[in-house]
């Protein structure tokens, strides 16, 4: 196994679990909560198969790397895929997000810019501003994610099966697009999450990235499930792209639409990654491309 040391607690060593597969430009990816690298597993083997280098990593607490009792903010948890990039020399490269994981591109380019990054794809994102308030009117309220933390201080194993059936839509998709084994996989990897780690990152849900996003000056393609019920497309996707980037819209997509409509979802990257503007700077607003994937 392969790891990546990103600081200490007490005397002992935090490090980040990696994989490493695949030659040609890098692509590095950042899973979603509560998951690991692994939830990445339909779009790593296309983007191999495509002539790609696929760096996936599990975020500190989650599934095999250091679960320290605190550290669970954005600004650390870019600074942890900084030091992803660094320790592996990566140059040019692409970075992929999932939900949770499209913060560390937000706040990545926030604090570090791009001069090392090509392009960027956020799949469910998060960004700009997850938290309604008097400016931000189509944001969700404060009591759901107060709601959440008290779910999960009462029993977090419950918790996780109840949030695996929303993640998934499974009410509608259970049998057609998402197993029984797959939820329970899904559910043995989420429950190894450390304690701390899958408590306090609720409240990074509710960071505004806003700052952080007017400063993406590389193509940017947001991918969105029209009926995602974790992350409202019209409170997230659809307010990001008012400000940069190009939606690509999941009929009747999931949270999950990497593994519920993952043909639909790498067909949209690899159709991006290979086009020509994927390569060039770009201006907030600035037309950009358009992947027409039905």
């Amino acid at each position: 196994m392969a790891y990546i040391p990103v600081g200490f607690e007490n005397k002992y060593n935090l490090e980040l679990h990696y994989t490493d597969r695949g030659a040609g430009e890098p692509v590095v990816m950042i899973h979603g909560y509560p998951f690991s690298g692994t939830a990445w597993e339909r779009q790593e083997e296309a983007l191999i198969a495509a002539g790609y280098r696929v760096i996936t990593y599990d975020r500190r607490g989650f599934g095999e790397s250091s679960k320290p009792s605190a550290g669970y903010d954005y600004d650390t948890f870019a600074l942890d895929l900084r030091t992803v990039i660094e320790t592996l020399g990566l140059k040019k490269v692409t970075l992929i997000g999932h939900s949770m994981g499209t913060g560390e591109i937000a706040r990545y380019i926030g604090r570090y810019g791009t001069e090392n990054i090509v392009r960027a794809v956020m799949i469910s994102p998060i960004p700009p501003y997850l938290l309604k308030t008097a400016g931000n009117e189509t944001g969700v309220e404060q009591e759901i994610f107060d709601d959440i933390k008290a779910a999960i201080k009462k029993d977090r194993y419950a918790y996780v099966r109840s949030f695996l059936d929303i993640f998934y839509n499974a009410k509608t998709l259970f049998g057609l697009k998402v197993s029984e084994e797959k939820l329970s996989a899904d559910f043995n990897l989420a429950v190894t999450s450390g304690a701390a780690a899958f408590y306090q990152c609720v409240d990074t849900w509710l960071e505004d990235f806003r700052p952080d996003i007017v400063k993406i000056n590389i193509p940017l393609l947001v991918i969105h499930g029209d009926a995602d019920k974790i992350l409202p497309i019209d409170a997230t996707a659809k307010v990001l792209t008012q400000t940069v980037g190009e939606l690509v819209v999941i009929e009747g997509g999931s949270h999950g639409i990497p593994w519920t409509h993952y043909e639909k979802v790498n067909e949209a990257i690899l159709k991006f990654m290979g086009s020509a503007f994927s390569t060039r700077r770009v201006d907030n607003r600035q037309p950009q491309f358009h992947p027409n994937v039905q």
